[in-house]
């Protein structure tokens, strides 16, 4: 299915209150979100047919059209609602689901306060492509050529589309240098986060991740933060300087996509993933698919 080009796929999408054949869901070429960048959207993943906090995520795409200047045509419950009918018209149990909303094309201006705005969701298969013992082998990340920038220049707890752009320049040239993805410095020279991923330390049982204060805080890490205070490990948010990597044994990512993924490498610094990553990306695996994780 990987070979498929998205626009050339079977099945359905959810666009603006009803279904169309995936082929026909189109936008003009003149479409302000393509040219300027207004658009938002939520990465989503279901687990035995069920969406993992799928209210959370629904509320921060309503809250990053509002960041960017329009409301969405949808309500809470009718996001959800659309939602849950598109994943159970996919046929699919385990899937990644993706809303999108944007500015259509009826002004081509910088400002464009009365476009319309449209909405769509689509869902598509997405298996787990690693094994638990798979991971804990970790990934190679290298420094990313870009840094997160100060939250006075650009709307950084929006998801909006925009801002990725660093994001796939900086993971192509990782991926052209035979790392899996890189690692983002803010406008400060802290740590950040990856390109899709926050990130998180280990050091003498303790966890400590980069403060979200000029990027996404991450619906993932959050469940993890929460899964690690049950198991009695002590999650600090703070600022973290790059040169304190080489003092944390263990390093991992947390996202949608990534679940719970452990690192072997970021640039010059080792990690080995153990006992903590192990305990956090099981339990997470358990909490979001618990029969898979039974079975394994």
């Amino acid at each position: 299915m990987a070979s498929v080009p998205f626009d050339s796929r079977d099945g359905v999408i959810w666009y603006d209150g009803k279904f169309v054949d995936w082929k026909d869901a189109k936008v003009h070429v003149l479409t302000h979100a393509l040219h300027y960048g207004s658009a938002v959207f939520e990465g989503e993943r279901a687990y035995g047919g069920e969406v993992y906090k799928l209210r959370e995520h629904s509320q921060r795409l309503i809250e990053s059209a509002e960041i960017l200047g329009f409301k969405l045509p949808y309500g809470l419950e009718e996001i959800e609602a659309a939602t849950n009918a598109t994943l159970a018209r996919s046929g699919l149990v385990d899937a990644y689901v993706r809303p999108i909303a944007w500015r259509g094309s009826e002004n081509m201006g910088v400002a464009a306060p009365n476009n319309t705005i449209h909405m769509a969701i689509a869902v598509w298969e997405w298996p787990s492509y690693f094994s638990p013992a798979e991971k804990l082998k970790g990934i190679r990340l290298t420094w990313a050529p870009y840094r997160r920038p100060d939250p006075m220049t650009i709307p950084c707890k929006s998801k909006a589309a925009g801002l990725y752009m660093i994001c796939t320049i900086s993971k192509h040239a990782a991926e052209a240098q035979g790392y899996t993805d890189a690692l983002m410095l803010d406008y400060r020279g802290y740590v950040a986060e990856s390109t899709g991923a926050n990130i998180v330390f280990v050091r003498d049982g303790e966890l400590h991740t980069p403060d979200p204060d000029c990027f996404l805080d991450s619906i993932t890490r959050q469940s993890v933060e929460a899964i690690a205070a049950r198991h009695g490990i002590k999650v600090n948010r703070r600022h973290i300087l790059p040169e304190e990597l080489a003092s944390f044994t263990e390093a991992f990512l947390v996202g949608t996509a990534a679940e719970v993924t452990p690192i072997s490498e970021i640039g010059e610094y080792r990690f080995k993933p153990a006992k903590i990553s192990e305990l956090l990306m099981r339990t997470y695996l358990e909490e979001v698919q618990p029969k898979k994780a039974a079975a394994e």
